[in-house]
């Protein structure tokens, strides 16, 4: 079960293993935790958390080689509205693309400044959601991430708030921090913000008890998440951290929650926030960001016998178990797979076009490669683009 703290102790014995024996971590940190309160970027609480990056990459014996770190960072809408002479984070999808086409910049320029004063080198990765979907931007977001760390720099990972739109987003940092995570192959996230720890109700009510250690979502029966925390120039609340938690823990990957203040002593084991030990083993990595990072452009709806298929059996969806098309879609685009009654079991990147399907609906690939030629002798989706979301 999920324990309340009743106080940090520091001594040896109490030290986290799954966080002293993490060599590649990914640290998540919220606009509110490097930010002013009129918005601009607070210059002190950027050097202080990179005073704790910098000194977590340190090896923590012998002669080994350095941790790897990928800081994952909020903060560029934010950082752009003091400059723009905006008071607060705007509603409008131009105005904050704007706000971080001018915060981007100030966001690396600061960052770059303090890891300088370590000797570390920066590298500014920008991501959309669509970037995790499609096989040829998963695999170059891979390589640069793996080139900048063999190289011994520190990636700077932000979603690409200037171009991103509604359709691909990621909607929050928190979760683009928790597939970064399973994309590099990390052995910790920890995720920092204004609030120190998942807490079993509000934190502003009394008698509310930070809960100390999550061991899969039993322990989390009953608890008040979404009244949790939300900071004000950001778009995460305890919701989305606990989400993030869950796609992590899922992969295998140990995550620790707590407050960006107490950054050090969680990246030095010591049992600050609260620790969500992983549930599952790691999965095929683009099929991780297919199930949360994908927004869906359309749907497919499947007879009985495909749905079988493809939950049971792991099959690819055929023309044949095709009853039903919706959405403007075109060929590489993900889309959801429903059963009769409209429920969502898989979610996949569809091999044609969604004007195409409508004349192969029901049919066997022998025959529509008879009749239209061997292109369309093939899957509608899949199984290797293929996420099973139910069963």
């Amino acid at each position: 079960m999920a324990s309340a703290a009743a106080g940090d102790g520091h001594g040896e014995g109490h030290l986290r293993e799954d966080v002293l024996r993490a060599r590649r971590i990914v640290v998540k940190v919220g606009s509110s935790s490097l930010t002013t309160a009129a918005g601009g970027l607070d210059a002190d609480r950027v050097d202080a958390l990179v005073d704790v990056v910098t000194k977590a990459r340190t090896p923590r014996g012998g002669d080994e080689a350095p941790n790897e770190v990928v800081l994952v960072s909020s903060g560029a809408i934010a950082a752009g509205l003091a400059p723009l002479g905006l008071t607060r984070r705007p509603r409008d999808l131009a105005r904050q693309q704007a706000a971080a086409s001018v915060g981007q910049g100030l966001l690396v320029a600061r960052y770059t400044a303090s890891f300088a004063r370590h000797g570390v080198r920066v590298g500014q990765v920008l991501l959309t959601a669509e970037d995790a979907s499609r096989r040829a931007h998963y695999r170059n977001a891979y390589r640069t991430l793996e080139q900048l760390l063999a190289m011994g720099a520190v990636p700077i990972v932000n979603e690409n708030d200037t171009v991103a739109t509604a359709e691909i987003k990621f909607g929050d940092n928190d979760r683009l921090a928790a597939l970064v995570a399973h994309l590099v192959r990390a052995d910790l996230l920890v995720l920092l913000s204004d609030v120190d720890g998942l807490y079993d109700g509000d934190p502003s009510r009394p008698g509310s008890s930070r809960i100390a250690e999550v061991h899969g979502p039993h322990d989390l029966a009953g608890i008040e998440i979404g009244s949790s925390g939300k900071a004000g120039v950001g778009t995460g609340g305890m919701v989305t951290k606990v989400e993030a938690a869950r796609i992590a823990t899922g992969a295998g990957i140990p995550v620790v929650l707590t407050a960006a203040s107490q950054a050090a002593d969680a990246l030095a084991g010591r049992p600050t926030g609260t620790l969500f030990h992983r549930t599952g083993r790691r999965t095929a990595d683009r099929l991780l960001w297919l199930a949360h990072a994908s927004s869906p452009r359309g749907a497919l709806t499947l007879d009985a016998g495909a749905v079988k298929a493809v939950v049971e059996r792991r099959k690819s969806l055929l023309p044949a178990g095709l009853t039903g098309v919706d959405g403007d879609f075109a060929a590489g685009d993900p889309v959801d797979l429903l059963d009769e009654n409209g429920h969502i079991v898989a979610r996949g990147l569809v091999n044609f076009d969604a004007r195409e399907l409508p004349r192969l609906l029901g049919r066997s690939t022998h025959d529509l490669a008879r009749e239209l030629g061997p292109a369309y002798e093939r899957e509608v989706v899949h199984r290797d683009d293929l996420v099973v979301l139910r069963g």
